[in-house]
């Protein structure tokens, strides 16, 4: 199955391979660049140097069948590849859900940082092997890979939560994650 399943869908199996990061059988995935990562970044001649260097990608989400509707459940593994820009490190997009429904992200490989904001507050929560981490409803939430690794993540969801991503661009997230020489440090946005 390479797309989204119609619904109403039949029950089914999903088989998860948590070494190699993969779920069974395949749904869409979806690849950003850092081209698409546009006013993401404090440092924005950084940004469009590394989109001149080769639009590297930053990472990519592999779906299962399951759709993003109204009362269906979505996964997805997400990896995001290790580096920074301009010292800060690289992250998804980050959302809203306009539908405000809770989220939960299971890390699987490396070491990364789940950041969330809720418009006054922002949160961080360290995300490696084994740690779930809970995403209230009406928290903003990014990932970010601070290690040297790619860093992978199991995402479960309400299909019809939505994603907005503007809400991201027009709040922040109230902090950004840069590399320093013992790790990471969190500074204002």
């Amino acid at each position: 199955m390479p797309e989204f399943a119609t619904p109403p869908i039949s029950p089914f199996a999903i088989q998860f391979d948590a070494e190699a990061a993969t779920l069974t059988p395949e749904g869409p995935t979806l690849t950003r660049r850092m081209s698409a990562l546009d006013g993401l970044f404090k440092d924005h001649d950084a940004w469009q140097q590394a989109v001149a260097d080769g639009d590297p990608v930053v990472y990519s989400v592999q779906s299962t069948p399951v759709p993003e509707v109204d009362r269906e459940l979505p996964q997805s593994i997400t990896s995001i590849e290790a580096g920074t820009t301009a010292g800060e490190f690289w992250m998804t997009k980050g959302h809203q859900h306009p539908n405000h429904q809770g989220e939960i992200y299971l890390a699987l490989h490396g070491t990364g940082g789940l950041l969330m904001f809720d418009g006054t507050e922002t949160q961080w929560i360290d995300m490696v092997p084994g740690t779930i981490g809970y995403i209230p409803p009406g928290w903003a939430h990014r990932s970010v890979n601070v290690g040297a690794d790619p860093y992978k993540f199991l995402a479960v969801y309400p299909g019809g939560a939505g994603h907005d991503y503007g809400w991201v661009l027009e709040h922040g997230m109230g902090k950004r994650a840069y590399a320093v020489t013992d790790g990471f440090e969190l500074r204002e946005f």
